[in-house]
C-alpha cells in the first residue's frame, strides 16, 4: 500500500501548528516594555529572520530527510564529533524551551485562582506538572492526538478572541490609546519605556523571535511529505507569513485598548490585562493554558527522544536509550525533566530571562545548519546525503543572510544585563544563570561524550 504524504496545505497547517505556542501569550509584554510603540515593527523583524532560518532548513531537509532534524543536518555535513555537539546543544536548548513552557503553564493557572507566586509555590507547582506530564507520556500516542487537537482549538480561540474583543472595544469607545505609550511614566515620573537603542531594539527581537520557533523542527518528517524539496521552501514562509500577520494584529489591537495595562500588569499572558471583563480574561486565559499545556506535552515527547536518537546512533552512552516495557524511554526523560526544571530554578522563574535565553541557545544551531547547507550545495559533506535539486538562492545566498543576521543579534546582544542581577542599583554577576549556560554548552556535552568514549572502550575490551 502507498503511504498517504503530506500535501502542501498539509505542511502549512502543520507548521502554523508547530509554531503558535507559548510565545505569543508570555512574550508581548516584555517586548512592549522594551520598545514601547514599536513593538509590531519588533514582530515584523522576527518573521523576516524566521522566515529566512526556515527556507534554509527546509533547504537542509531536502538532502538529509533523517530524523533529528538539526543533530542529523550537522552529522551529515560536518561528521560525527559536529553531529554529538549540535545534538546535545540542541537537546540542551529544547530543555530550556520546555522548562520555558512549563513555567508559564504554572504561573498562569497560580494567577487564574490567585495562588501566591512564591519561589517555593512554584517548584511545588513544576514537580505537580511534571508528574502529570510524566503519566500522559507512559498513557500512549493516543492522549497526544486529543492533547494536540485541544491545544489547537485553545491558542486560536484565545488569539481570535483578543483580536475581535479589541476591535469591538475601539469600535463602540472610538478611542485609540496607541501613542500613550510614549508617555507613560512610573511614580517618580521616570519614563516606563526605555529610550530607543540598537541593542534595546535587538534584545527585543530576540524575545519577540521566541513566538516564531517551532519551524525547526517542521522539516523533521520530510520523508513523509509530498515533494519536500519544492513545498517546504514555499510552505514554511507562508505559515510564518500567517502566523506573523495574526501576532501584529494582535499586538497592535491589545496596544490601541489599553497599553498600560501591557507594561504594568503583573499577568504572566499580559494580554489577558488590556481587558476589565473578568469573564473575557478567564476564557483567554484558558485558551492559553490549553495552548501551553499542549505544547508542553508535545515538548515532553520529542525532546527526550532527541538524545535518545543519539543513544542509538552510538553518540551518547547507549543506556539512555533503555526503555521500559510499556516502551516509555524513562532515561532521557528524567534527564531532560531535570534540564527543563533546573534552569528556570536557576532563572529564579524570571520568564523574560528565561525565553531570551532559551531562543539565544539556538542561535548556535541557526549558524552551524545554514553554513552546513552551503556544504551540501558545493558537495563538501562528510556523510552522504540526497541527491537533492539544488538551488543557488536557498542553499546558498540565504544561508549566508542567515548567518549575517544571526551574528549582527549576538554581537548586539545585551549579554551583561542577561547575566547579572540588579541588587539595589548595582549588576551583580547571576552564577546561577552563568553556570546554567556553562553546563549546557561545556559541561554536559563534555560528560556525555566522555560516558560514549567509556562505552565504547569497554565493548571495545569485550570485542577482544
Amino acid at each position: 500500500m502507498t503511504k498517504t504524504k503530506l500535501g502542501f496545505w498539509s505542511i502549512v497547517l502543520l507548521a502554523i501548528n508547530s509554531i503558535i505556542g507559548s510565545g505569543i501569550f508570555l512574550t508581548p509584554g516584555s517586548v512592549v516594555s522594551m520598545v514601547g510603540t514599536k513593538a509590531p515593527l519588533t514582530y515584523f523583524f522576527a518573521a523576516i529572520f524566521a522566515s529566512i532560518l526556515a527556507i534554509t532548513f527546509a533547504a537542509a531537509a531536502k538532502y538529509v530527510n533523517k530524523s533529528g532534524a538539526a543533530y542529523s543536518y550537522a552529522k551529515a555535513a560536518y561528521g560525527e564529533n559536529m553531529g554529538f555537539y549540535m545534538g546535545v546543544v540542541r537537546f540542551f536548548s529544547a530543555s530550556v524551551a520546555w522548562g520555558v513552557m512549563a513555567v508559564g503553564v504554572i504561573r498562569t493557572t497560580f494567577s487564574i485562582f490567585g495562588w501566591n507566586q512564591s519561589f517555593g509555590n512554584i517548584t511545588l507547582g513544576f514537580v505537580v506538572l511534571m508528574l502529570i506530564i510524566m503519566v500522559i507520556n507512559m498513557m500512549g500516542r493516543r492522549i497526544f492526538t486529543i492533547i494536540n487537537d485541544l491545544s489547537t482549538v485553545g491558542k486560536l480561540g484565545a488569539l481570535a478572541l483578543i483580536i475581535i474583543a479589541g476591535v469591538i472595544i475601539l469600535l463602540k469607545t472610538g478611542e485609540n490609546h496607541f501613542n500613550e505609550l510614549n508617555h507613560l511614566t512610573d511614580s517618580t515620573g521616570k519614563s516606563l519605556i526605555p529610550a530607543f537603542t540598537t541593542s534595546g531594539f535587538v534584545m527585543a527581537v530576540i524575545s519577540a523571535f521566541y513566538a516564531f520557533t517551532g519551524f525547526e523542527a517542521v522539516a523533521t518528517g520530510s520523508e513523509d511529505m509530498k515533494d519536500p524539496e519544492k513545498n517546504l521552501p514555499r510552505a514554511i514562509p507562508l505559515a510564518i507569513l500567517v502566523i506573523a500577520i495574526v501576532y501584529i494584529c494582535t499586538i497592535a489591537v491589545a496596544m490601541m485598548v489599553n497599553p498600560a495595562a501591557m507594561v504594568t500588569t503583573k499577568q504572566v499572558v499580559a494580554l489577558v490585562a488590556i481587558f476589565h471583563n473578568k469573564v473575557l480574561q478567564d476564557v483567554i486565559l484558558v485558551g492559553a493554558i490549553i495552548s501551553m499545556f499542549g505544547i508542553n506535552v508535545a515538548s515532553s515527547f520529542h525532546t527526550p527522544r532527541v538524545l535518545e536518537a543519539m543513544a542509538n546512533e552510538n553518540q551518547v552512552p547507549q543506556f539512555i536509550a533503555q526503555r521500559t516495557k510499556r516502551n516509555f524511554p524513562l532515561v532521557s526523560f528524567i534527564i531532560t525533566l531535570v534540564l527543563a526544571v533546573g534552569i528556570p530554578m536557576a532563572f529564579q522563574y524570571n520568564l523574560p530571562t528565561i525565553i531570551v535565553i532559551s531562543a539565544t541557545v539556538r542561535f548556535f544551531e541557526f549558524i552551524v545548519i545554514p553554513l552546513g547547507v552551503i556544504r551540501f550545495y558545493r558537495g563538501t559533506n562528510r556523510e552522504k546525503i540526497l541527491p537533492a535539486h539544488k538551488n543557488f538562492f536557498t542553499d546558498v545566498i540565504l544561508p549566508i543572510l542567515s548567518v549575517v543576521i544571526t551574528l549582527f543579534l549576538l554581537m548586539r546582544y545585551d549579554w551583561i544585563s542577561e547575566f547579572s542581577i540588579n541588587r539595589a542599583g548595582h549588576l551583580m554577576p547571576n552564577w546561577f544563570a552563568i553556570f546554567g549556560m556553562v553546563f549546557g554548552f561545556v559541561i554536559l556535552p563534555l560528560i556525555l561524550f566522555w560516558l560514549t568514549r567509556r562505552e565504547r572502550a569497554e565493548n571495545d575490551e569485550r570485542v577482544k
